[in-house]
């Protein structure tokens, strides 16, 4: 969409700085993976169990594809009891439900309070202690926008995603806001064993504030069962992100923005360069052979923040450059017969939403100017992807003298005839089909699990 409305070199710039955000989470959940181990083993070589993840990568988005979609429903399974498990850890612990029968409550909540000194002291120690929250959590929120890749992929479209977005904010409000409101509670930033952890890079989930908690309520068993479902959301992210990296970077071959042998597929339909391409991502994994681990996670973190941030941004200026297009060429965004999902509050909210997130494109890894915390690499992986998309973007159009299209002249009609067809098959076949009904279990399901 971005090469149809805005320009052919701004859609490249965004394709690639995609594929680089996909890819760049593969040694990310490789390195997270191999520090959970470190919570019950220690004497082994981080190679090992970073060699069989990727070789587990790769047969199963070469060899067993067509199991790639069961392996992830089984594994997703797991990330939501973990969720919703430590969730309900958190209210049944606080109300004194704990071996030291602890009525904790909110006691972290006032001393030392939600808003702590960070970098600095005073009032400008809390903004910053603030702001670095604020920066973090645009790492972990990432990947909403990948609901719209399997738009080629599913059965109904014009229906499923709409409900689909509706249910991802769900979740997000659910287990994002949520999750961070339990750790809030169950274990003091000031804790002993969250800074020893953070200071000395503490591996596995020795690190989390919700182990530390189990841990300052004697509770034994608990903490390895949390790790254990770690370890599978780890496989699982880096599974997945193994597959949207290689489509992502097979569509960019297929319209010409990358190397024609990226289109390659091998018999099974599997774009194999594509696939190992992105697996070549995950050598950066390599690199806490060299470093401690979350040193290495720290690096990437940062890399990924920049990615996304840039995603963010290019993702609300291909927005309006597409709203736009359909103004100037008389297709009313209210026609429900057109657009079955609309956001709210639009442009405004487009628009807040760009500028705030062109600004933290660069805030984000500010504290490298700060007195003695200069670093190389720390500003490379916070910055270097920015530059790139610039120079890609430049070079692009420089090579291929493109012009920022007209709105008039923007393609916003191309696939729609093959969706209307698709959809009048459907519902065709669907009427002779007895309609589904859900009870109370299987609406939460759905919004949990989804279809």
């Amino acid at each position: 969409m971005a090469s149809r409305c805005v320009d052919e070199a701004y859609g490249v710039m965004a394709g690639f700085n995609f594929w680089v955000l996909e890819s760049s989470l593969i040694p990310f959940e490789l390195t997270l993976f191999n520090q959970l181990l470190h919570f019950w083993f220690d004497n082994y070589s981080a190679a090992i169990p970073l060699a069989v993840q990727m070789v587990a990568y790769f047969c199963i988005n070469v060899f067993a594809v067509k199991l790639y979609g069961e392996t992830e429903f089984w594994l997703a399974i797991g990330k939501v009891i973990l969720a919703v498990g430590l969730m309900l850890f958190t209210f049944f612990t606080m109300v004194g439900a704990n071996p030291l029968k602890d009525v904790y409550g909110f006691r972290h909540w006032k001393n030392p309070g939600p808003l702590n000194e960070f970098y600095s002291t005073g009032s400008l120690g809390r903004f910053q202690g603030f702001l670095s929250c604020v920066i973090l959590a645009n790492f972990l929120i990432a990947g909403p926008e990948y609901v719209s890749m399997v738009a080629g992929e599913t059965i109904n479209p014009r229906k499923t995603l709409p409900r689909a977005y509706k249910q991802v904010a769900i979740r997000l409000t659910l287990f994002f806001v949520g999750g961070a409101l339990c750790v809030g509670i169950v274990v003091s930033s000031k804790d002993p064993l969250l800074l020893d952890a953070l200071d000395n890079g503490k591996p596995g989930a020795g690190s989390s504030p919700y182990v530390i908690a189990m841990h300052n309520l004697k509770i034994i068993v608990l903490p390895h069962i949390v790790n254990a479902l770690l370890l599978t959301s780890a496989f699982s992210a880096g599974n997945s992100y193994t597959y949207c990296s290689s489509r992502t970077l097979y569509g960019l071959a297929m319209t010409g923005k990358a190397p024609k042998f990226f289109s390659y597929c091998n018999k099974n339909g599997v774009p194999i360069y594509s696939v190992l391409m992105s697996l070549a991502w995950a050598l950066l994994a390599f690199l806490q052979l060299g470093e401690k681990s979350s040193t290495v996670l720290d690096w990437i973190v940062n890399l990924v923040s920049a990615s996304q941030l840039t995603n963010f941004f290019l993702l609300t200026v291909t927005y309006n450059f597409f709203r736009r297009a359909c103004i100037a060429q008389g297709i009313d965004r209210n026609d429900r017969s057109k657009f079955v999902f609309r956001g709210w509050f639009q442009p405004y909210m487009s628009i807040i939403a760009g500028a705030i997130v062109f600004c933290f494109m660069w805030i984000q890894g500010y504290t490298v100017f700060l007195k003695g915390k200069w670093s190389v690499e720390t500003f490379l992986f916070n910055y270097f992807i920015i530059f790139l998309d610039i120079a890609i973007f430049i070079a692009w159009k420089v090579i291929k003298r493109t012009k920022f299209i007209r709105p008039e002249d923007a393609d916003i009609t191309t696939g729609l005839a093959e969706v209307a067809e698709h959809e009048r098959i459907y519902y065709h076949n669907l009427e002779s089909q007895p309609e589904e009904k859900r009870g109370f279990w299987g609406k939460i399901s759905k919004v949990l699990f989804g279809d």
